[in-house]
């Protein structure tokens, strides 16, 4: 069953939440957490993208930027931007996008929980994200960035934390520039605390990484690189829980530098082996249903259908992400390995998908394909098997803001 604690934490001072609230880090180039932080001395980027306050010839993984970061960290805690909670709490985190509500419950989860499978996951790491993080973590000696978990909706649960909203105040509520939401209410009560442990002590046979695969996986390296000196504290991982009624699940595009030494023409002629080709009017393509696709190619869009033969029925098989890699970034393009390959980037829904037009248009990519988005149900059926999906198969949203809730690993 799974394992999750309440957490003494860092977090800010109520008139100055919306300031310190930041987009995560991984969601944000160092150019872009730059502006976005721009006569804000109190947002949380200082801490995650610390390279902002160095000079730009400083490589984003030098050392110094994880120095700046603790510096930094230091700094808002002696100004009282930020404060370390009395005692350990849960925390309900609301967020509300385009008038949809999704409540999760902020903890820390077990390492050992992560370890032996009970936090399950869906996708592979990449050695310089998780040595990035595993550097952040160790050195500023906090865990900054949540870890985004889903579990099997419990109704129970569902009841507590609602009656909650219901009866208490919360600490903060704004809503950020986006536009989204952002609402967290603290949960001392003794008992309270006890009875939403034992729900999932009792109940909840394992959680889900949605979104954080590299956050966890550090948490636990980190624990590890410690060894002996490794506090109690470092037992845990930051967490936030949503039952998966209340999920919503984007598509994840891609777009690829180059045809593999093929013209368009021929690329398109090996696309139309696999799947049945339809050229469209310049309007980006949305998918509507599984086993169509989009592509951008030399300034037109067109519509894939899937051939018989491109997919298998299994939980990873079926999946559109599968069909593409399979057919085509390996099959015509070469892309063997999309987690190292640097011929391909990824493209979270929330953009839109102009944007994938635009980055062919301007030259930078040569192709672009717009997917249909993987659903909770898939991902759990992929866990629960032990299968893991390509690379950055799921794009959830709302994003939860760093910097409102911090776990502290050394005391």
């Amino acid at each position: 069953m799974a394992i999750i604690q309440p957490f003494k934490a860092l977090r800010p001072q109520p008139q100055l939440a919306k300031q310190v609230a930041s987009r995560p880090y991984d969601v944000l180039n160092s150019a872009e957490a730059k502006k976005e932080a721009a006569g804000n001395p109190a947002s949380f980027l200082h801490i995650t993208k610390s390279e902002i306050d160095l000079p730009e010839s400083v490589d984003i993984h030098d050392a110094q930027v994880y120095e700046q970061a603790k510096e930094n960290l230091t700094a808002f805690i002696k100004r009282d931007v930020l404060f370390r909670e009395s005692k350990d709490c849960y925390y309900i985190y609301q967020l509300i996008m385009h008038g949809r509500t999704q409540t999760g419950l902020v903890c820390v989860s077990s390492v050992d929980d992560y370890e032996n499978d009970i936090v399950k996951k869906h996708e592979f790491t990449r050695p310089e994200k998780e040595l990035d993080r595993i550097n952040h973590i160790k050195t500023s000696g906090a865990q900054t960035g949540n870890v985004f978990l889903a579990y099997r909706n419990n109704v129970g649960l569902d009841t507590l934390i609602e009656n909650w909203k219901k009866t208490k105040t919360a600490v903060y509520d704004f809503v950020a520039d986006d536009e989204i939401q952002h609402t967290i209410w603290v949960v001392n009560d003794e008992s309270t605390i006890q009875e939403i442990s034992s729900i999932f002590q009792n109940e909840i046979p394992c959680t889900y990484i949605a979104d954080g695969h590299h956050r966890a996986a550090s948490a636990a390296k980190v624990r590890a690189a410690l060894g002996a000196n490794a506090g109690k504290n470092a037992d845990y991982f930051l967490t936030t829980l949503f039952p998966s009624n209340q999920l919503y699940i984007m598509d994840y595009n891609r777009v690829v530098k180059d045809l593999n030494g093929l013209t368009p023409a021929a690329f398109i002629e090996a696309v139309s082996l696999k799947f049945n080709v339809e050229q469209l009017s310049k309007e980006p393509f949305k998918p509507q249903t599984l086993h169509e696709m989009g592509m951008y190619l030399n300034g037109s869009w067109y519509k894939l259908t899937s051939k018989p033969g491109t997919f298998t029925e299994d939980p990873i098989g079926i999946l559109d992400v599968t069909i593409l890699q399979n057919n085509i970034l390996d099959g015509i393009l070469g892309i063997v390995d999309p987690r190292t390959d640097s011929r391909v980037d990824f493209v979270g829904g929330i953009r839109g998908l102009q944007v994938l037009a635009d980055r062919v248009d301007n030259g930078q990519f040569a192709a672009a394909f717009s997917l249909y988005a993987v659903t909770i149900d898939q991902l759990f059926a992929i866990a629960d098997a032990g299968n893991v999906m390509p690379p950055k198969s799921t794009w959830f949203e709302p994003k939860l803001r760093d910097g409102l809730l911090t776990h502290l690993i050394y005391e």
